[in-house]
């Protein structure tokens, strides 16, 4: 992929152009592996659209794919509400893709870009393919807004990319027609062990050092708007109790992009010689890091799913998640936001006895609950079955989701643990 004009995909030898709207960095690596697969085949010409909602970070990662935004737009930013932000993301696709009409649009989750993205096309009258769909936490207020996006991309979809046969339930309780639903597994597992694979490359000193050292490593996030003030402080004094408590760990913090939130996290960690403050991480860095980790604490719904690659323990600061796999096959546990019961996960992980496998990058797991490490290929096989195109088979995703019984519609806190 590389810039130019919309126009310019239009005489590519016939191809069906496929528009993937990407606005955050989560979308941006979770749609990396189909963008690869779709640029591979002989029948898709994809053009990648970011939509400006996280315009510093998605470019680098991309970048970190080979990949490059074919269109760049910006959305202007004002009171910072969801209902302001979908509005100018929805009147920008809009206008993009009625000057220069796709074949095919793709989404990817559950932002306000995926929301936006869809509701632009279902208006053009353009089919929708929905990546990681079916997700669900039984919740429609948590996590916020994501769970009703969900819901609200599934009305409008034209063929639903379900990551397991647990997502694929969740859709078919509400009434999705089974011919319109295929497991592929989770994007994010091709993605995130591509990149734990590639050389560092990292221009941060402070990354370097991270990644060169030999000292353990817990990898923690906080960024969910429902965890914004008093949770994320907690959760940052749990981080700080933690840092005193064990001085020979590393304690990796990635501190949020918005201003309030990373100043939350920082007033607690500041000083704390073995807690180190990072900005948002690049994700060849971040899949090392990961890939290092003894833990992560996270309130993140990719890195529940990234994590299981390398079998590395998530505690989920979160009181229900809607990656019911991780936590039914314990790989997850839910811990929610009270710093004691954080600190008390912690110390549980740290006293089993395979707590510590070395500060080596792990290696794959052959199987986890989600993927095997060929989504993308499903994924862009079933854009090409859209639109009447029969590509090259791709075995069908049984990567260990049919083993794992999870709860419905969606886990809560204090209900596995």
């Amino acid at each position: 992929m590389h810039p130019h004009s919309f126009a310019d995909h239009e005489e590519r030898n016939g191809r069906q152009r496929i528009a993937l709207v990407i606005g955050t960095r989560p979308e941006a690596v979770k749609l990396a592996p189909v963008a690869l697969a779709l640029s591979r085949s002989s029948w898709a010409d994809p053009v990648l659209i970011t939509t400006g909602q996280h315009s510093d970070v998605v470019p680098e990662t991309l970048s970190c794919f080979g990949l490059r935004p074919d269109i760049e737009l910006t959305v202007r930013r004002g009171n910072g509400s969801v209902a302001e932000l979908t509005a100018g993301l929805l009147s920008r696709l809009d206008s993009t893709l009625r000057a220069t009409p796709a074949q095919a649009v793709v989404v990817q989750g559950d932002t306000s870009s995926a929301l936006a993205g869809a509701m632009a096309g279902f208006f053009a009258a353009v089919p929708v393919a929905h990546v990681e769909a079916g997700l669900r936490s039984g919740d429609p207020r948590s996590p916020f807004p994501e769970e009703a996006h969900r819901k609200m991309i599934a009305g409008i979809t034209d063929v639903h990319l379900a990551p397991t046969r647990a997502a694929r339930a969740n859709l078919l309780a509400e009434g999705v027609a089974a011919e319109r639903i295929q497991v592929t597994g989770n994007t994010v597992i091709d993605a995130v062990v591509e990149a734990s694979r590639r050389p560092a490359a990292s221009g941060d000193p402070l990354l370097r050092e991270i990644e060169q050292s030999g000292a353990p490593l817990v990898l923690v996030t906080a960024h969910r708007r429902e965890n914004w003030g008093e949770p994320i402080r907690r959760v940052s004094g749990a981080v700080a109790d933690l840092g005193r408590r064990y001085p020979d760990i590393t304690f990796v913090v990635a501190a949020h992009m918005n201003p309030s939130v990373r100043a939350t996290t920082e007033q607690s960690l500041r000083g704390i010689p073995n807690v180190r403050l990072t900005g948002p991480i690049p994700y060849g860095s971040f899949a090392r890091i990961l890939a290092r980790s003894l833990l992560t604490i996270t309130d993140s719904g990719g890195i529940q799913e990234e994590a299981a690659a390398f079998g590395v323990p998530v505690l989920v600061t979160r009181d229900n998640t809607e990656r019911t796999e991780g936590i039914a096959s314990g790989l997850a546990r839910l811990v929610g936001t009270e710093e004691s019961e954080i600190v008390t996960a912690v110390e549980k992980e740290f006293a089993r006895e395979d707590a510590f496998p070395g500060n080596t990058i792990r290696t794959v797991v052959p199987t986890n609950p989600y993927g095997d490490g060929r989504a993308g290929e499903r994924c862009a096989a079933a854009c090409g079955r859209l639109l009447g195109i029969r590509p090259r088979r791709v075995l069908p995703h049984d990567a260990g989701d049919g083993d794992v019984q999870a709860p419905d519609p969606g886990t809560r806190k204090g209900t596995s643990q």
